[in-house]
Parts: C-alpha cells; sequence; structure tokens
C-alpha cells in the first residue's frame, strides 16, 4: 500500500464534476442541472455537503 504523501489519482478533466479530498480518500460530487453545493469544513477537513435543487418556472402544473 503507497503512503499518503505518495497517493496519485486519475480524473477525467471532460467530466463536470467537483471532488473533495479528505485523509488520503476522494469523494466526487456529482454536477446537477440547476442548484448549489454548500461544502462545510471542521479542522481543515470536509464534513458535510448541503445539496440544494433549484426548480425553474416553466409552466409546469405539478411539481
Amino acid at each position: 500500500m503507497q503512503s499518503i504523501e505518495t497517493m496519485k489519482a486519475e480524473i477525467d478533466l471532460m467530466e463536470n464534476a467537483m471532488y473533495l479530498v479528505s485523509n488520503g480518500r476522494m469523494t466526487k460530487v456529482k454536477a446537477k442541472d440547476f442548484g448549489t453545493d454548500e461544502v462545510i469544513w471542521k479542522d481543515g477537513k470536509w464534513q458535510d455537503i448541503i445539496s440544494h435543487k433549484r426548480i425553474r418556472n416553466c409552466g409546469q402544473v405539478k411539481i
């Protein structure tokens, strides 16, 4: 097993996404059509993600 100092990951630069790394582990957050993702940090590491989805008014009958 590699030490954390030498670990590397390969990502697809053609895919829209956000990557969070903590303690040598990577988490991928997929892109949304609309909305926001808020990252909560604690002691220099990400702890939570709060996701908000926006629904645009397009004259739909139901949401």
